[in-house]
């Protein structure tokens, strides 16, 4: 286990953030309109959101500690980068924006590995899995990310406490060979 880590203070989340549009889709994926965050949240309607599996040149993966200011699952643990889909936003650039923001990486290609339904917990999300290989430095949104570390996958799928959308995607990805749990 590598556990060079990033850690930054904690920031209270925005106000504007239930504030932001969310593209709003059925129960067959087809967008529908667009709610606020907040309303999307209240009224547990379906949306996409988008999930990015990070993994540096030794096969491990990147494990985030959500901020205590989250609105879902504060404090947990998250195997990959990622969130909602923005109002008529591409579901990829959404993947690149929501990894640019919360992880600092920029321009680096990522590969589409697939789609899946996560609904329980009051949650209903189309989800779209991507990976990335990245072996830089981080640079951690503060108002989302508290700390980031590298753990082999079966390391990570180990732990207690990681969101269940994050570790649905990681098990996906095991289980059809895109990831291996031991490096």
């Amino acid at each position: 286990m590598t556990q060079s880590s990033a850690v930054l203070p904690e920031v209270p989340a925005t106000a504007h953030v239930a504030e932001e549009r969310i593209q709003v889709v059925d129960a067959r994926n087809r967008p529908c309109g667009s709610a606020r965050r907040a309303t999307m949240r209240r009224y547990r309607y379906w949306h996409r959101a988008t999930y990015i599996v990070v993994c540096n040149a030794q096969g491990e993966l990147c494990v985030q500690r959500r901020t205590l200011s989250k609105e879902v699952f504060p404090g947990a643990l998250d195997l990959a980068a990622g969130g909602v889909v923005g109002a008529g936003e591409a579901v990829h650039l959404a993947a690149q924006r929501e990894l640019a923001e919360e992880l600092g990486i920029r321009r680096q290609p990522l590969k589409h590995e697939l789609e899946f339904v996560h609904a329980a917990g009051g949650n209903f999300i189309f989800g779209s899995a991507f990976r990335v290989d990245y072996s830089g430095p981080l640079r951690l949104q503060p108002e989302e990310v508290a700390e980031a570390f590298w753990l082999t996958p079966a390391e990570a799928l180990a732990l207690e406490g990681v969101t269940p959308d994050t570790r649905q995607v990681v098990e996906a990805l095991v289980a059809d060979g895109s990831l291996h749990a031991e490096p």
